[in-house]
């Protein structure tokens, strides 16, 4: 068997000599053989499958570390490594690409506190938290109001005070007027406010209190979500339901890399385990996001203590054929209820309407 020089190999695998060298470094492609005199590196013609392999992937991004292990693997492994690899890629752009677009936004003027509509548009809402049939205190809280809506599910012994401390962190919103430029930062500042209260109550109860937050905050014309956790929102428009947050658990992210169906994911045993939260610790990076409202829209904020339980067609029903929000929501804890209120549910409704 002929071996290849390294500047051979290196044409063949459309690697450079300098990159071979530093995979040889890292143990990711060792040389057949190495010139023990001069160190010259001589590589086997068998070797250039896996040498094109690492060029491939490093032309996706993946790192180092990450092609070491998918090397290891069989073809089949390797293949569910990769698409692994693109689903939290592609994620993590979708995240970037809705921060982009408000940035466009921004800088070309767009203001989201000036209505785009000829008639100017207010929300209809109400907020109910209930405790369950099981758990023996109510760790949840609910708020809703003329500009902010919010649902804070906590967790450990302080969870009910991270809770409330995280979601009266973001009340002071509602008495300010923020300009479109100051959106993103009065957001961010609110952020920082709740997750220090939050960090307060641990230190205060000395647990691992947290929890998650989601809220919304009306400008007029567009409503800006700020989402941590698990708890979720959906837009009900034109007769049609829409999620329009991402859950941050262990278990949406093996179904964003195709290791597990949603079907699977609905009996996981790890299917609360949460990846971003406030709390010690924890990951606290936001999903921040615009949305423009339209007269006729109805959002729906709730715990999971209502998403893991209800039926997504018995959500749209409700939704659908309830005019008025305080009754929407009072059927909905009564749906988590009936199917054993495993957990404390919260759920805020409101409607985009035209002002008279």
């Amino acid at each position: 068997m002929e071996l290849l020089t390294i500047g051979a190999f290196a044409k063949a695998s459309r690697l450079s000599p300098k990159a071979l060298r530093l995979y040889d470094e890292l143990g990711l492609l060792t040389p057949a053989r190495v010139d023990p005199d001069t160190g010259y590196r001589r590589y086997a013609p068998e070797q250039l499958e896996q040498a094109r392999l690492v060029a491939w992937l490093r032309r996706l991004g993946m790192p180092l570390a990450r092609i070491r292990r998918v090397c290891a693997m069989e073809p089949g492994e390797a293949a569910g490594e990769i698409r692994a690899y693109w689903a939290r890629v592609e994620a993590d752009t979708a995240a970037r690409r809705d921060l982009a677009a408000f940035l466009v936004d921004h800088l070309t003027g767009k203001d989201p506190t000036m209505s785009r509509t000829t008639a100017p548009l207010a929300l209809r809402y109400a907020a109910l938290s209930d405790t369950g049939r099981v758990r023996a205190s109510n760790q949840d809280t609910a708020y809703a109001g003329s500009r902010l809506l919010a649902v804070a599910d906590g967790y450990g012994a302080g969870g009910a005070p991270a809770s409330a401390a995280a979601v009266d962190a973001l009340r002071s919103l509602e008495s300010q007027t923020v300009p479109a430029g100051d959106l993103l930062n009065a957001l961010e500042d609110a952020l920082s406010r709740a997750e220090q209260a939050v960090h307060g109550v641990a230190s205060r109860d000395g647990d691992d209190a947290g929890t998650t937050l989601t809220a919304m905050l009306w400008t007029g014309s567009q409503l800006a979500l700020v989402h941590i956790g698990d708890s979720r929102v959906h837009l009900l428009r034109d007769g049609e339901l829409f999620q329009i947050t991402h859950d941050h658990t262990v278990v949406q992210s093996l179904i964003d890399e195709g290791r597990l169906t949603p079907e699977e994911a609905a009996s996981h045993p790890q299917r609360s385990l949460l990846m971003r939260a406030l709390g010690r610790g924890a990951d606290s990076t936001p999903d921040l996001r615009l949305h423009d409202a339209r007269a006729g829209d109805r959002y729906l904020l709730c715990s999971d203590g209502l998403s893991t339980v209800v039926p997504a067609g018995d959500v749209h029903r409700v939704l659908a054929d309830t005019p008025e929000p305080e009754a929407a929501v009072r059927e909905l804890v009564g749906l988590a209820n009936a199917s054993g209120g495993p957990d404390n549910v919260s759920c805020v409704v409101a409607d985009v309407v035209a002002q008279a």
